[in-house]
């Protein structure tokens, strides 16, 4: 079991890992789409790849019934539309420090509410294992100038920014329940699908047929890149590991996207890694270890009794 954990623990990272490439692909798409188009193009591409994949893996499938249509329409419109517009309209107007915060502070909340809803074990494990991964971000972000934070005020885009942190927290929520019925493919493709059907409106009324055919080369590979491994493969991945140990267990592993982001812009883009990167990605791993952990704090604190009792005898 131990093991099995560890191979759930390795599929979450790099799926996460994976995430923090959207932020790289996401500034290439917007230079020739708006938000909603490139959400749609995304998941439309996506559609078409995980379609054949979910009758070609789950030959005995079940048919949804009424309410599963419904929850899966909830997580299309949570985790797939509302998500994404918000996602690649911060990527366009919101400061990268503000966005990738608030981003970041996805895990507390899925925590909340999986707690609440899904009735899952809080462990001091998850709360100390969220603080210092997200100190961890928060240094990352800020390249150790924590002031920094306080420079900015509430601005309307923030409202945008919310509605990430939550369509994203409702998503992983739901998605648990979804999960004990159907497989990571199945619920993975039925929540793209019904997505791309909520994005489409936005994306004719925002788009024309000639800024399609305008879009250079770079803008569709950025797109594909989204559609095969930031959506397919890293969504089924993350789904696995959400059946397997819990919505709130598997939200720790979020903190590694916005570390990945930076690596990725480091070595893409050419921005400089600096100390401050590297003091964050140490607290960001340390706290999805002693999250991930729950006998770590255990064993310190009988560790620490034992200590006691033979200097007391």
């Amino acid at each position: 079991m131990i093991k099995k954990h560890w191979v759930i623990y390795g599929m979450l990272t790099i799926a996460t890992a994976t995430w923090g490439s959207a932020f790289i692909a996401g500034k290439i798409a917007v230079q020739s789409f708006e938000p909603a188009t490139i959400a749609f193009l995304r998941f439309f591409g996506a559609a078409i790849l995980l379609f054949p994949l979910m009758w070609l893996m789950e030959k005995n499938r079940q048919k949804p019934t009424l309410k599963d249509y419904g929850l899966f329409a909830v997580l299309g419109l949570t985790g797939i539309a509302v998500y994404n517009i918000c996602f690649f309209l911060a990527t366009k107007h919101a400061p990268v420090i503000k966005s990738s915060l608030f981003i970041a502070s996805n895990p507390v909340l899925i925590v909340l509410l999986s707690g609440i809803f899904l009735k899952e074990t809080i462990t001091k494990n998850h709360i100390i294992g969220m603080v210092i991964a997200l100190t961890g971000v928060t240094f990352i972000i800020t390249e150790g100038h924590l002031l920094t934070l306080f420079q900015f005020g509430f601005e309307p885009i923030d409202f945008v920014l919310l509605g990430a942190v939550f369509s994203w927290a409702l998503y992983s929520v739901v998605g648990k329940v979804v999960l004990r019925k159907y497989s990571a493919v199945e619920s993975t493709t039925y929540a793209v699908a019904f997505g791309t059907i909520f994005l489409l409106p936005f994306a004719l009324v925002e788009t024309s047929w000639q800024d399609i055919l305008s879009a250079d080369f770079l803008t569709w590979v950025a797109i594909s890149h989204m559609s095969i491994f930031v959506t397919v493969v890293s969504f089924i991945m993350y789904y696995y590991g959400i059946k397997e140990v819990g919505a709130a267990k598997a939200s720790i592993f979020i903190n590694v996207m916005p570390v990945s982001a930076v690596l990725m812009a480091t070595f893409f883009l050419g921005e400089t890694f600096t100390w401050a990167h590297g003091i964050g990605a140490a607290f960001v791993l340390t706290g999805v270890y002693i999250g991930t952990n729950p006998k770590i704090l255990r064993r310190k604190l009988i560790a620490e009794e034992s200590s006691f009792k033979r200097l007391s005898s």
